[in-house]
């Protein structure tokens, strides 16, 4: 079996939906920086490479956002062998893949604004489904932030099915924990995969809605929270925070696992590392 013609097909949908989003998200970040703004790298992979297509990623680097990365993607090509039995319908396409999405993480400057991680992606083999979530992780945890940043989630979920907030809820909750830890990266949000409800447009208008959440709820938590006083103390918890959430990218994280299978650009796949980390 071939690539499934619906995937070639929407691929191009999804990837004008990532890139867009991406501009509205870094204009969001940008107004919070007096001087920063995004650098924008493009990258493509050379003719003749089992991989085609590129994306571009966005950083910056700034007073408020110590680091944050927005990057999009839309690649096509083969997977090698090894990694085949790792992504759905890829034996029966032969190794013949698409795959779009978006995917950020922000390293804040001021300890008691929260880590953000989101992404949203489309793949295809012999089938076609989405992925994504978004999850945050602060080193001082305020209830009320907590609370907005899943309300804003729960919103978008419950418009699509009822109980997916929940069922997302509980993925998100076992994905994003680290075993040899013993402990859970962050306060959670929400993790689907392999979304493939037989009805392509409201699977994709989901997608959408999990994106307009994020951009809703997430800044609204910095401005609360970036010009909190802190002290050194509060810095080292940071920096120490920072290292379980090294560990689990490295170790666990499937789009990082997913980067080094399609042999994409490692600096866009490895943009979720913090800038400055201490175990």
């Amino acid at each position: 079996m071939a690539l499934s013609p619906a995937a070639e097909q929407f691929a191009p949908t999804a990837a004008a939906y990532f890139r867009e989003l991406q501009a509205r998200i870094c204009a969001a970040f940008e107004s919070f920086e007096h001087a920063a703004r995004f650098e924008a790298r493009s990258w493509h992979k050379p003719p003749g490479h089992r991989l085609e297509g590129g994306g571009e990623s966005r950083l910056m680097r700034g007073a408020v956002f110590e680091k944050v990365g927005v990057n999009v993607s839309h690649v096509w090509g083969s997977l090698a062998p090894q990694s085949r039995s790792q992504i759905p319908g890829a034996d029966e396409s032969e190794g013949r893949f698409v795959a779009t999405g978006i995917s950020l993480v922000a390293h804040m400057a001021n300890p008691y604004v929260p880590t953000v991680h989101m992404n949203l992606r489309f793949l295809g083999t012999s089938r076609s489904w989405f992925g994504g979530g978004s999850d945050l992780t602060p080193t001082f945890p305020f209830d009320e932030d907590t609370a907005e940043f899943h309300q804003a989630l729960a919103s978008a979920c419950e418009a699509y099915r009822p109980g997916a907030y929940r069922q997302f809820k509980e993925w998100c909750d076992r994905y994003f924990y680290l075993p040899h830890r013993h402990e859970p990266r962050g306060v959670g949000g929400i993790f689907f995969d392999d979304l493939a409800s037989g009805d392509l447009q409201a699977d994709f208008a989901f997608v959408q809605r999990v994106g307009t959440a994020f951009l809703s709820v997430y800044p609204r938590i910095v401005a609360r929270r970036q010009d909190t006083p802190f002290d050194e103390a509060a810095r080292e918890r940071q920096l120490l925070k920072r290292g379980r959430y090294v560990e689990f990218n490295l170790v666990y994280d499937r789009g990082t696992k997913f980067g080094f299978a399609t042999d994409a650009d490692p600096d866009a796949y490895l943009m979720s590392l913090p800038p400055v980390v201490k175990w």
